[in-house]
């Protein structure tokens, strides 16, 4: 009976829960489903742009039992934190460009590249560059120091291996070449030495990794207009790009450029031989060709400033100083600093036919001659100078000594190698050149 009662007790306990309790208790749940509904709506609006598979892929990975939610990262879809918290960006984000060159609209339009005298190379390092320069080069049939080369013309006979392969390994090779490329045009009278070379021996300037010259020195007119004119055209045909003269005075002064990375590095060259009012090298007009001249440096130094303006590295390579003598002269030291004032980053000077000192003038290196690098049959010390640029300006400026003898030029090793490198301690002042030929200051 206690049992039974107990039950019964129990029941009408129920009922009475039930009746005291049924209109809150439904009145809570229809809250309840209600908000429910309210939420599941508010997840979907939210949730709706990350929904960017199509109605195939969504059904292809319900049936492969892949969560959609944990797929949206293979999908493309990217999250941002914000704070503690991740915010759902609604859209795949374009990925950053790698490797855009902060010139990338400019090496999009070869027209303006061509017009504005603009070249582009990759970098053998990324974010440096490394420029190798070199003194006089000859190429005429009529001297000595194409006798090596032979009618196999192969010019390693006459620049040894190891030297090119330096100057190949280069971003930028520079040189003088001091001499016209034509069949054309007469020698300049009364001049006791006048250079002219066949067009097709411009192919050597290739076969050394050259990637610019300098024409503006002078032998480039010592067969006038016409040839002077065919050494634009067979330039240009070689795909060897010129400064330092031109058709016109517009174009012989206008700096080449050479985009390297992200790094644009300005060419300007000029000569101040012959120092006279009337010099058998003419300098180019608004209506005639010659070269660029600086005995007189006021165009030289504004062009400085405009290659300053529109590069990050400016490189002035310059026709001064007294043949064979190692001295400078007094028009070297007055220029110098002012084209160091005008923007220079890197002077280089050629003529002497020799090595002269390698100064500094305000952080700026100034080799003022590298002499002759392949030009006669004498024997002379000789060298190329390699510098290699960053973002930031100079990395390292190496001296590298070379030999010409016997109409060949070689590298230099061991106690010939220190022989030079002790010379031009002897006579650089201001700067430190170590045994391997790495000069600071």
């Amino acid at each position: 009976m206690a049992k039974k009662r107990s039950q019964k007790n129990k029941k009408k306990k129920r009922i009475r829960f039930h009746k005291s309790f049924f209109l809150p208790f439904v009145m809570t749940l229809t809250a309840a489903v209600a908000l429910g509904v309210l939420a599941l709506a508010a997840h979907q609006w939210i949730m709706e742009p990350v929904k960017t598979k199509e109605p195939d892929a969504v059904q292809a990975d319900q049936e492969s039992g892949m969560p959609e939610a944990e797929n949206t990262e293979a999908e493309g879809d990217k999250t941002e934190a914000v704070g503690d918290d991740a915010e759902l960006t609604g859209k795949e984000k374009e990925p950053e460009p790698e490797n855009v060159s902060r010139y990338q609209e400019v090496l999009d339009d070869p027209a303006y590249m061509e017009e504005n005298g603009i070249y582009a190379k990759e970098p053998a390092v990324p974010g440096q560059v490394t420029m190798t320069f070199a003194g006089d080069i000859l190429f005429d049939p009529n001297y000595a120091i194409m006798s090596v080369v032979g009618p196999g013309r192969d010019i390693s006979k006459g620049i040894m291996p190891e030297v090119t392969a330096r100057m190949q390994d280069a971003d930028i090779m520079m040189l003088n070449n001091e001499f016209a490329y034509s069949d054309r045009g007469a020698p300049l009278e009364e001049k006791q030495f006048t250079f002219r070379a066949k067009p097709e021996t411009a192919a050597y300037l290739n076969d050394m990794g050259v990637d610019i010259v300098s024409l503006a020195n002078n032998h480039a007119y010592d067969y006038g207009p016409e040839a002077l004119e065919d050494t634009f055209d067979t330039l240009r045909e070689a795909g060897i790009p010129y400064v330092g003269a031109g058709r016109n005075i517009g174009e012989a002064r206008k700096p080449v450029y050479y985009i390297v990375g992200d790094i644009k590095i300005a060419f300007v060259s000029a000569t101040q031989i012959e120092r006279l009012d009337t010099p058998d090298t003419k300098e180019a007009t608004e209506t005639s060709p010659g070269v660029f001249r600086c005995w007189n440096g006021a165009k030289l130094l504004e062009t400085v400033r405009e290659a300053a303006d529109n590069s990050d590295f400016v490189v002035v390579y310059v026709h001064w100083g007294t043949e064979n003598q190692a001295e400078l002269d007094w028009a070297q030291l007055k220029q110098a600093p002012e084209l160091v004032a005008a923007g220079a980053d890197l002077v280089i000077g050629d003529h002497p036919h020799c090595l002269q000192p390698i100064g500094v003038i305000q952080g700026v290196p100034v080799i003022y001659s590298l002499g002759n690098f392949w030009f006669n049959s004498k024997t002379l010390d000789t060298g190329m100078v390699e510098v290699t640029i960053d973002e930031t300006g100079i990395v390292s400026y190496q001296f590298i000594p070379c030999l010409q003898s016997g109409c060949k030029t070689t590298l230099l090793q061991d106690a010939e190698k220190e022989r030079v490198l002790a010379y031009m301690r002897s006579i650089s002042e201001g700067v430190r050149i170590d045994e391997d030929g790495f000069v600071s200051w």
